[in-house]
């Protein structure tokens, strides 16, 4: 079988996709990646995947260029001649079901958060939900990664219930992000993985450091994550600079070796005003660490309060600087029962292969049913299925 797996940049696939592709590849299936170029791209390839490159402006809504995206993507599914196709992130998901209407081809969607969608009320979020509402009425299947964005859409009457369900994220492999010998820092460090964007909090994290700078809390505070200088939503790098200059923060820049950072840190902190399910936290969780983090749709999947970390209110530092000052607080074993039980909670939950069982079993259920077509002679796709 012939899967597409389509998503906003060939790093998102080799990195948060990689075991759902392999696992396809292992099972005889040809997998078609497709995603704009970028230095992954190659990865892919040497993985076994056949690999398509489109244009994709990821930010903003320019109606023009997001036609031409999805007349790109009506181009490739054309050409690739998939039987099934995966799609990630709000414009795959979107344009490429459209795209995919008069191909007729089986379509599978996976909502990994809403970014900003629902946090705004403007013109570009009306459109979006609109845009959600036409397109999902032609997916077979939609995956969300936690249940308030599920009832959310729901509530929105932006799409059917038979055709939705539900995983853990995009899971994480347990073998690669797995427990070290607990030890705590001389002095103790926090760390926050993520885009720097102002909806990832990280405002109220410095609002945060700095009330507990005061108190004089005797404690690192890093931040590790790409600088996304967008015009409304990122934090300039002059911005951060100014943070280090101040000595509130040390910046680690971006890596692909997270697990390294995740391993030194004490207490991994992520104050996002909404997640689908974030894999920073997923992978801290799976080496053993206390977690902080906002107390809202998806990241309180990913925390029993006082179990394996601390939630807080959402865009209050006062609240993240008390949670972080209680972690601070705690004595060694408890604070490595925290660690221990967050890996319990990710390898019960969290498992990479809770998701890929999800999709082999829609891949199984679609092979039965082209079974069955051809036994009737009748090789037509329905445009609308359910599974």
């Amino acid at each position: 079988m012939r899967v597409a797996i389509v998503l906003n940049t060939s790093w998102n696939i080799y990195n948060f996709r990689r075991g759902l592709a392999q696992f396809l590849l292992d099972k005889g299936h040809q997998v078609i990646a497709i995603a704009p170029r970028d230095e992954y791209s190659d990865y892919l390839v040497e993985m076994g995947c056949e690999f398509y490159p489109v244009k994709l402006e990821r930010k903003g809504s320019n109606p023009l260029r997001d036609f031409d995206y999805m007349r790109q993507l009506f181009r490739v599914y054309k050409e690739s001649n998939p039987d099934i196709i995966l799609q990630f992130t709000i414009k795959p998901n979107i344009y490429g079901t459209l795209a995919a209407i008069p191909l007729r081809k089986l379509v599978i969607n996976n909502v990994c958060g809403l970014g900003t969608v629902f946090l705004r009320d403007d013109l570009t979020s009306k459109i979006a939900k609109l845009l959600y509402k036409i397109s999902f009425r032609y997916a077979n299947k939609v995956f969300f990664q936690n249940e308030d964005d599920l009832q959310l859409f729901l509530e929105h009457n932006l799409i059917k219930k038979k055709i939705t369900d539900l995983v853990p994220g995009s899971g994480i492999p347990l073998d690669k992000f797995h427990p070290v010998d607990f030890q705590r820092n001389e002095i103790f460090t926090f760390l926050m993985i993520a885009r720097l964007i102002y909806d990832k909090g990280i405002l109220e994290y410095i609002e945060a450091i700095r009330t507990l700078r005061k108190k004089g809390l005797r404690a690192k505070f890093q931040i590790l994550g790409f600088i996304d200088e967008d015009r409304n939503l990122g934090v300039s790098r002059e911005q951060v600079q100014a943070w280090v200059d101040e000595g509130l923060i040390d910046y680690l820049g971006t890596t692909d070796h997270v697990a390294q950072f995740i391993e030194k840190a004490d207490c991994v902190v992520l104050p996002s005003y909404r997640e689908g399910t974030p894999r920073s936290l997923l992978e801290a969780a799976g080496m053993a660490k206390p977690l902080i983090t906002t107390d809202i749709a998806g990241c309180r999947q990913t925390v029993v309060d006082g179990l394996n970390g601390f939630l807080c209110k959402v865009k209050d530092a006062d609240d993240l600087a008390l949670k972080m000052e209680e972690m601070y607080l705690l004595d060694n074993e408890t604070l490595k029962g925290m660690g221990e039980a967050s890996r319990i909670k990710v390898e019960k939950e969290f498992d990479e292969k809770i998701v890929i069982q999800k999709y082999s079993k829609i891949l199984d259920c679609f092979t039965i049913v082209q079974e069955r077509k051809t036994r009737k002679k009748n090789r037509s796709i329905p445009k609308v299925a359910t599974i």
